[in-house]
Parts: C-alpha cells; sequence; structure tokens
C-alpha cells in the first residue's frame, strides 16, 4: 500500500533496498560471505568440511565462504579512508577492479562504518566514565565544604532553609552529574545489554505518598514524577517496518493537505480560517490510519504564516525535543523522544525518524492534557523546502486509554528571502474531550485552544523573541532599556525558565492532580503541592499551587494590558502591600510593546521588602496572552545583569494566562473592540510554605494561599468592571 524510501537509514534499511536488485537466496548467499570475511582474515578461499574454525555449525550442509584476500581488503580500507560513503557507481568500479560483486562491496563498507562508529562510540563512553569519576568526586568534595560551613557572625552552622550561592552550586553540579550517569548507563546498555546501575547522589528522595489535611485530600508529587507517558516504552524491531511505512504515507498526506485548498479546506464565514470538509477527507485520503473511534470529534485546522527565522533552523526547533518543547512550552507540557529510528543523512535532518510522546495542554486546571503516542518524520522536498510531520501510533500499540488521536499534523517550511520562512501548518486530532470544563468548551471545540493558529502564532512570537536575543544594535537613549548582551541573554534565559516552569505546573497533566477547595464564596480554587529536592532552579521545600480559572466580560487585550502595566499593579498585587511599583529594566521582545521581560522594584512602606525585586514577562499574540513573574534576590539579580550564569537564581513563578472564550470570530478577540468578546483568565500561584521538604502540610497554610488568590480575583474583577463600565 506505502512505497518505501530508499537510502532512509543507514545500516537499518538496507534489506528493504536489495529487494529491488537481488533475490532472496543471493541476498542470503552474499550477507554470509561479508559477515566471514569482515570477522575472519585470509587470503584463500575454503572448502567446508575442513578442519577448526571452518567448520560449519550446521550439518549436512555444504556452502563455499569466499574470504576477501589481503589485497581486497588492504584496497577497501585505503578507499574508505578517502571517501567512506561509495555510490553505485563507485562501488562497481571498485568490484570490477577487485573482482567483487557491487553488493559484496556495499556490505563491506557497512560493516565497516558500523565497525568504526562502535569503536568512537565505546571510546567516549571510556571518557565519559573518567569524567563521570571527576564529577562525584568534586560533589563529595563540596558536600563536605558545605557539611563544616560555619556563619561568619556567630561561628555556628548555618541557619537550616537559607541557601547561599554555593549550595545553589553544588545542587547545579549534582543535577549535571547525573545527566551524565543517564547518559553513561544507555551507551552501557546499548553495548553491553544491560544499564549501568546508578550510583546514589546526595539523599535519595522519599516516595510520593498522599495525606490529608481537614477533609480535603492532597496528592504530594516531586517536580517531574507521575508522568503517565514514562510508562509507554521505545518501539520493538517488529514495530519499526510499520512505523516507518506509516510514517511515509503520513508525508505524503501532509504535504498534499497543505497544498490543497477547497474543496478539502473550507473558509469560515468570517474568512479568517480554514475548515476541514471531512466527507472530501475521506474520499482524498481512504487509506489512513483507520476510521475515526466511537465518541471522539474531529479537529482539523490549517494556517499559514511567514516568520524570521531561516528555514534549517526552524527544521532543528522541531526535530530536537527540547528545543521544541521550550518554544512551544505554552502548549506542549511534557515531551521526550523514546527512539531515534534515524538521524537523517548528509549532516542534516533529511530522513529523520523519532517516536516520540508529549502531552498537550491549555493553561487552566480545567481543561485535560491531550497525551499522544507519535511518529516525527522529517523530510526535504525540494531546495529550500522541508516537512516535518507527526501521525499517532495507536494502531500499531492500541491501547484502551488513549484519548487523542493525531492523524498526519505538522508544517511545510519554505525558505524566503532575507532569513524568513513561509511555514503552513495542518493540526488534524481526533479526541474525547468529555473532561473539558464547559467554561472552556467554546474555545476547545472551535478549535482555537490546540489547532494551527495558536502553534503559528506561538512560534511567530518565539521566532522574534530570538531575533531579539541576537540581536545587537541596542538603542542606548531609552531608560532602563539593558544594553549589555551578556546581561541580555542572560536575563532572557532566566525569564525562559521562569515561563516553562509556570507553563508546566497549571494544566491538568497526568502529573498534576489538583484538589478542589469549595466552601470559600468565591470561584473554584485547587490546589496541589510538591516537594522540591535537590532542584538548583527552586528553593527547596514543600511548594503549594493553586490555580483558579473564570470569565471576564472585557476582551484579553484589556485584560492584558492591565496586568502587565506596573502602574495598575497595586490594584490587584496584594503582596506589594499596596507599594509603588516601578520599571527598573527591560528588554523587548518583538513588535508588540506588551511583549518585553522586565525588572521591577517595589517601593514598600514595609521596610522587610524595600529590596524586593521582580522578575516579570508579559507575552501576547492573537490566540493568547501571558503575565508571569517571580520574586528574585537582587544580589543573585545583579550577577545574571552583568551576564552570570542565571541558573543559580531560585525561583518560584505566579502569574496569569489569558484566553478568548472562544465565543467571537474576529480575531479570536484579542481586538481592543466595543463588542462582545470575553476572556478566559487563569490565575495560579507558587508558595514556598516550608523550608523542609519532609515537613507537613498545615491547615494555616493552605487558608492563606486560598484567601491570597480569592482575593486577587475579586480585585481583579472589581478593577476591570469599573474600567468596563
Amino acid at each position: 500500500m506505502f512505497q518505501q524510501p530508499n537510502n532512509m537509514m543507514e545500516g537499518q534499511l538496507h534489506p528493504l533496498e536489495m529487494t529491488q536488485n537481488a533475490s532472496e537466496s543471493e541476498i542470503a548467499r552474499m550477507r554470509d560471505e561479508e559477515f566471514d570475511s569482515t570477522n575472519k582474515s585470509g587470503s584463500e578461499n575454503h572448502e567446508l568440511g575442513g578442519s577448526g574454525d571452518d567448520q560449519d555449525p550446521r550439518p549436512n550442509k555444504k556452502k563455499r565462504y569466499h574470504r576477501h584476500t589481503q589485497h581486497q581488503i588492504q584496497e577497501m580500507e585505503a578507499f574508505f579512508k578517502e571517501c567512506p560513503h561509495p555510490d553505485d557507481k563507485q562501488r562497481k568500479e571498485l568490484g570490477r577492479e577487485l573482482g567483487l560483486e557491487p553488493l559484496q562491496v556495499k556490505f563491506w563498507f557497512q560493516n565497516k562504518r558500523t565497525q568504526m562508529k562502535t569503536q568512537h562510540e565505546r571510546h567516549e563512553n571510556t571518557q565519559l566514565r573518567t569524567e563521570n569519576e571527576k564529577l562525584r568526586a568534586d560533589n563529595m568534595r563540596y558536600r563536605e565544604a558545605l557539611s563544616t560551613a560555619s556563619c561568619p557572625n556567630c561561628g555556628g552552622p548555618t541557619a537550616v532553609g537559607q541557601m547561599s550561592f554555593d549550595e545553589h552550586h553544588l545542587r547545579l553540579e549534582n543535577s549535571r552529574l547525573r545527566e551524565e550517569i543517564d547518559r553513561i548507563s544507555a551507551i552501557a546498555a546499548k553495548y553491553v545489554g544491560k544499564p549501568v546501575v546508578n550510583f546514589p547522589l546526595l539523599s535519595s528522595p522519599a516516595p510520593p505518598r498522599p495525606f490529608d489535611f481537614g477533609s480535603q485530600p492532597v496528592t504530594e508529587e516531586m517536580y517531574g514524577v507521575g508522568d503517565l507517558l514514562r510508562s509507554i516504552s521505545a518501539p520493538s524491531e517488529a514495530d519499526k517496518p510499520m512505523i516507518i511505512e506509516l510514517a511515509v504515507a503520513a508525508m505524503e498526506e501532509l504535504v498534499r493537505m497543505a497544498q490543497m485548498g477547497e474543496p478539502l479546506w473550507m473558509t469560515s464565514l468570517d474568512g479568517t480560517t480554514c475548515m476541514l470538509n471531512e466527507d472530501e477527507y475521506i474520499r482524498t485520503f481512504p487509506s489512513g490510519i483507520g476510521p475515526k473511534p466511537t465518541g471522539f470529534k474531529c479537529e482539523a485546522s490549517k494556517e499559514t504564516t511567514v516568520v524570521i527565522m531561516n528555514h534549517i533552523n526552524l527544521v532543528e526547533i522541531l526535530m530536537d525535543v527540547n528545543q521544541w518543547s521550550t518554544v512551544f512550552s505554552g502548549i506542549v507540557s511534557k515531551a521526550s523522544t523514546l527512539d531515534v529510528l534515524s538521524t537523517g543523512v548528509a549532516g542534516n535532518y533529511n530522513g529523520a525518524l523519532q517516536v516520540m510522546t508529549a502531552e498537550f495542554q491549555v493553561l487552566s486546571p480545567l481543561v485535560p492534557t491531550r497525551e499522544s503516542y507519535y511518529v516525527r518524520y522529517c523530510k526535504q522536498h525540494a531546495e529550500g523546502t522541508w516537512a516535518v510531520v507527526d501521525v499517532s501510533l495507536d494502531t500499531i500499540r492500541p491501547s484502551p486509554t488513549v484519548r487523542c488521536r493525531r492523524r498526519p499534523s505538522g508544517c511545510l517550511i519554505q525558505e524566503m528571502p532575507n532569513g524568513y520562512s513561509k511555514v503552513t501548518w495542518v493540526e488534524h486530532v481526533e479526541v474525547d474531550d468529555g473532561g473539558v470544563h464547559n467554561l472552556y468548551r467554546q474555545l476547545v471545540s472551535s478549535g482555537h485552544a490546540f489547532g494551527a493558529r495558536r502553534w503559528v502564532s506561538t512560534l511567530d512570537r518565539q521566532c522574534e523573541r530570538l531575533a531579539s536575543l541576537m540581536a545587537s544594535n541596542i538603542p542606548t537613549g531609552d531608560v532602563g532599556v539593558i544594553t549589555n548582551q551578556d546581561g541580555r541573554k542572560s536575563m532572557l534565559k532566566l525569564a525562559e525558565r521562569m515561563v516553562i516552569s509556570f507553563c508546566g505546573g497549571v494544566s491538568a497533566s497526568t502529573a498534576h492532580t489538583w484538589t478542589t477547595l469549595s466552601g470559600t464564596g468565591a470561584d473554584d480554587v485547587r490546589v496541589m503541592t510538591r516537594k522540591s529536592v535537590d532542584d538548583p532552579g527552586r528553593p527547596p521545600g514543600i511548594v503549594l499551587s493553586a490555580a483558579t480559572s473564570f470569565w471576564l466580560p472585557v476582551s484579553p487585550k484589556r485584560v492584558f494590558d492591565f496586568l502587565r502595566n506596573e502602574h495598575s499593579r497595586s490594584e490587584w498585587d496584594i503582596l506589594s502591600n499596596g507599594g509603588a511599583v516601578q520599571e527598573m529594566a527591560h528588554i523587548a521582545n518583538g513588535r508588540d510593546p506588551g511583549n518585553c521581560v522586565s525588572l521591577l522594584r517595589v517601593n514598600s512602606a514595609n521596610s522587610s521588602q524595600s529590596n524586593m525585586l521582580i522578575l516579570q514577562e508579559s507575552c501576547a499574540d492573537p490566540t493568547a496572552s501571558f503575565v508571569i513573574y517571580a520574586p528574585v534576590d537582587i544580589v543573585a539579580m545583579n550577577v545574571v545583569l552583568n551576564g552570570g550564569d542565571p541558573d543559580y537564581v531560585a525561583l518560584l513563578p505566579s502569574g496569569f494566562a489569558i484566553l478568548p472564550d472562544g465565543m467571537t470570530v474576529t480575531d479570536v478577540g484579542m481586538a481592543d473592540s466595543g463588542g462582545s468578546s470575553g476572556s478566559l483568565l487563569t490565575v495560579a500561584f507558587q508558595i514556598l510554605v516550608d523550608s523542609v521538604p519532609t515537613a507537613k502540610l498545615s491547615l494555616g497554610s493552605v487558608a492563606t494561599v486560598n484567601n491570597l488568590i480569592a482575593c486577587t480575583v475579586e480585585r481583579i474583577k472589581a478593577s476591570l468592571s469599573c474600567d468596563n463600565a
């Protein structure tokens, strides 16, 4: 049904390639001969039935093994040094000179490349082990130094709960050490057959356990633990041919869908969006991943935009799971690569195949995340034209818990002048959205929550942010503009980590179990607790997260402008105690003046808060906007502004996610018009309630956080209602 691409993966697909040129018996004979010639050296041909190593372990079966002569091996070795990847013409010429079949030459070079790769990775494994031992020794030295640290004022031990930069450094090194050990284990498992046992580093956190406060159960979690997607294993060898076949068919379907118009795609009444004609889709693509499951709804959309990024850099972002999940942190809560079937050819991602899992989100505890297990395939179609496609693998490995299927979805990228790229995005999923709260049902069913426009708008905004990071011609006239290039990079990197941390902890993920507090008289407030242990990016202890979502009868743009403006901050920010907020520094992030990173100072009458600083990032696009902030230490921020490493700064971000209510059709409600557009606002706080990770959560802490979020909501409603009136 599907055509198999040639030369897609080195050392994995050549059996499929060979069927086009030789019979199965000839292939078997050739491979036996090459196995013998690669592993044994000699210059003579031997008959079976001899003695010693030449005995065939299969009885009553005579077969002639042809060993390469010393001259043939030397000639191919010399040619390999000059050209390890000979083409068909070179293989035929070399075979004619040496008296070998082209397939024999081909297998010899494939086996030689595999041998060289194995040797290289074993050497790298040895180097990593040596570096690992060095890191462990440094780690122990830091631990000993920390255990004997004393207070410079009294000479006694340092106070529990305080964290110095030295301890932050230790935690950071410990985290990196864990990553090194995981990497070594993966390499060892590949060549030894079993993983290396991890050495215990510092104290291991206790397993999560439920506990109660009052009558409300709350699940206590470690950050990053409890991810259901981790239970999905990499595909088996038997699955890989089917996965490849599925990916090739999905790529063909995506490119056709991206290029087709009516009748497959119908324009909405307002002319702003493309809707899929499902009947036409079934007629055009009859052999897909199967019929739509019972009870599932189809969400399909297409959007085209031009972004300020080179097409090659875009492909690299999409094919690197860490960069991809960072750029789309507002949509992707978790993502991982389970297996790489192909890394591509010619030093780029052309032909790359990755088996992945991901969790897609709306920043609200009222919308369940969508888990997906799929393959991602990248292909270059012409000079300057690339495509990246995703398609679900639940047809290969069915699961009764699947609530989201990705039909061929992804983007077509075309090179434009001056470093720009034209991106056509197709998003086509089938979902069971029964768990979506009524407040968000219209937004989700309209396709604006997870659709193609959401993806391209986010990509466009992030490309502008990356462009501002690389900018060097910063005007020096404006007050508060950070012109120091190193300081700009450090501050933007810190703000990026703050946004990722906020986005990763707001949605109703499989790793986040929210408990609803009732009887408050306000909107439902949902809370959960998580431990922070050995994480250099967060202060250690018990962190209580609280969030609520509600509707406002004003446009998202008005809500965004109100919340990001430092002059109106005292109207809703209870923690500022009514003090004036002043912007000390900022970095612009794009065309919209609201897209920026700011450093704010609270001029509070309370002397204990006189040195309080707030790091804030505000960003908006036609589909969503965010205002995210975190209190920061003034000493740490001075280091960052001078170009220091921002990883040492501990953050507990809070903030707002502002979405259109889905009721309007013009610009998704983002235009500041006098129409009926409304907003869906999520307010989320993270509070360190105890600096000791083993402490019990008190009822007072829950009541305090609940009161904080309820009062903040009331202040926002009161202020915006007055503005609207």
